[in-house]
């Protein structure tokens, strides 16, 4: 899903913590108490002012705290917790740096011009009345290509929300459209590291994967396309009334030149030859440097007393690129690498609150309890899809959500009669693409942070996002293209 490289998906490498048996009430502590408290923060204090600016990840801290002391009573060791912790906190190393770079990113690309020169020619070509179903397509192209929902959101689609807000489009319309396509490019690329983890865990291979899970996933694009499609027939833009206006602003603030494009073409192709998502994005910032003194010296003299110190504070910290016109002042705005950091910390809380509870076996005895209360096999897909939204919920991140539940069913599966592709499937269907509907999953918090809209703002038209587990379910419930073991 993001860029958290793993190259090798072995079994026993990634595990199921095995202690003193919990109680479904101890393990469902934690949790009850975290949705309480961010329920409460999310509908009565306006998300922000019952600890301040950083509530969440207090939150977060504190349901972990909780964790830690049903542990405890359960004689579960701290140096279990705090491994685990460890492991959680390990696996989120490279979001992070990506997190960083991203921030210093969109603060080049803005600075050198590549942003407003995307704004510029999208306005152009790109039709208020297609705009929301383009944008579902482009982003699953680039998706497909790169393996990465993450680097889709994090170029095309920050580039995608700025040309659909200055077309007057809301905001959360806009990044539901990019989401749903770059997460149907994610599931669907055997770059992705998700697709290659729920096939390992399953017990199946990569490509009877990819084949199987097109089963459900193609018609829920199809789905997805016809909402955008009449959606955008339906809703009120700024048309093209309002783009001269804006062009012409764009025009005497920036050098505008379709040489601009060679930065984002040079940051596709190094992702598309497999290189690393931080050198691509590294290579990304550095050329956006340097194009930003070769094309847009003017820029750099307005924002400070030198040229190198407007980049390196566009890299670093915020920068506003003040225009004529007051809706592209609000576009052309940047918190560089120092805006990523609550987005940073709230991941860092999440993997802390999601360690303890994998340390002490919460995760794995809810699981367990899901699976007890199904018994059909449409009882077994239901579980697992009520596993990989728990753990999703719970744990705040997608791989706990493909791992434990993979493992945890895998058996279950053969013992149906089920082939393991059933299980893989259910687990992208599931796992993979509802991680980005919850504000405080990693996944969640990230694309948030990039796209810079609110979670609960753009959930209700990640179209894609949302429709996957319940097309999955109703495969299954209708037994449509549920393979057996006998079948091979």
């Amino acid at each position: 899903m993001h860029d958290n490289n793993i190259s090798e998906f072995e079994a026993d490498k990634i595990h199921v913590i095995k202690n003193k048996e919990l109680s479904i009430l101890e393990a469902l502590i934690p949790v009850l108490i975290l949705m309480s408290m961010l329920a409460y923060n999310i509908f009565f204090v306006d998300g922000q002012e019952w600890f301040g600016t950083y509530t969440n990840q207090i939150i977060l801290l504190l349901g972990g705290a909780i964790a830690a002391i049903v542990g405890f009573l359960n004689k579960v060791s701290i140096k279990i917790m705090l491994k685990e912790i460890w492991e959680n906190l390990k696996s989120v190393f490279t979001p992070i740096i990506i997190l960083f770079l991203v921030g210093a990113l969109a603060g080049t690309w803005l600075i050198s011009g590549v942003i407003p020169a995307m704004v510029y020619y999208g306005l152009q070509v790109l039709n208020p009345t297609i705009f929301l179903p383009a944008s579902v397509i482009i982003c699953a192209i680039i998706s497909i290509a790169t393996g990465s929902s993450w680097t889709t959101s994090a170029t095309v689609g920050i580039a995608l929300v700025g040309i659909g807000t200055a077309l007057g489009i809301d905001t959360g319309m806009i990044a539901g459209a990019v989401i749903s396509g770059a997460y149907f490019g994610d599931k669907m690329s055997p770059l992705s590291d998700t697709t290659n983890l729920a096939p390992a865990m399953a017990g199946t291979d990569l490509f009877t994967h990819i084949r199987y899970m097109s089963i459900t996933t193609v018609p829920t694009l199809i789905v997805t396309l016809i909402f955008f499609t009449v959606l955008s027939l339906n809703i009120e833009t700024s048309g093209h009334a309002d783009l001269s206006g804006l062009l012409t602003t764009i025009d005497q603030t920036f050098k505008i030149t379709p040489l601009l494009f060679i930065v984002p073409v040079v940051v596709i192709v190094l992702i598309l030859f497999k290189t690393k998502s931080t050198i691509a994005l590294s290579a990304g910032v550095l050329l956006a440097a340097v194009f930003a003194f070769i094309f847009q010296p003017a820029i750099l003299n307005q924002l400070a007393d030198s040229k190198l110190s407007s980049v390196i504070n566009a890299i670093l910290t915020d920068t506003q690129i003040t225009t004529k016109n007051e809706k592209l002042n609000d576009l052309f705005a940047s918190g560089g690498m120092e805006g990523m950091i609550w987005t940073i910390l709230l991941i860092i809380s999440a993997m802390v609150f999601g360690g303890i509870m994998d340390g002490i076996g919460a995760l794995a005895r809810i699981t367990k309890s899901l699976l007890k209360v199904f018994d059909s096999t449409f009882g077994l897909f239901a579980s697992t899809v009520g596993s990989c939204l728990a753990i999703n919920i719970s744990a705040s991140d997608q791989y706990l959500a493909i791992v434990i539940p993979g493992k945890m069913y895998a058996k279950a599966y053969r013992e149906k009669g089920l082939a393991p592709e059933n299980l893989s499937r259910t687990l992208e269907d599931s796992g993979t693409v509802t991680s980005v509907l919850i504000p405080w999953n990693t996944c969640g918090a990230y694309q948030s942070g990039v796209l810079g809209v609110d979670t609960l703002h753009y959930a209700g038209y990640a179209i894609f996002n949302w429709l996957s587990p319940f097309t999955t379910l109703l495969f299954a419930a209708l037994s449509i293209k549920i393979r057996q073991l006998t079948d091979k």
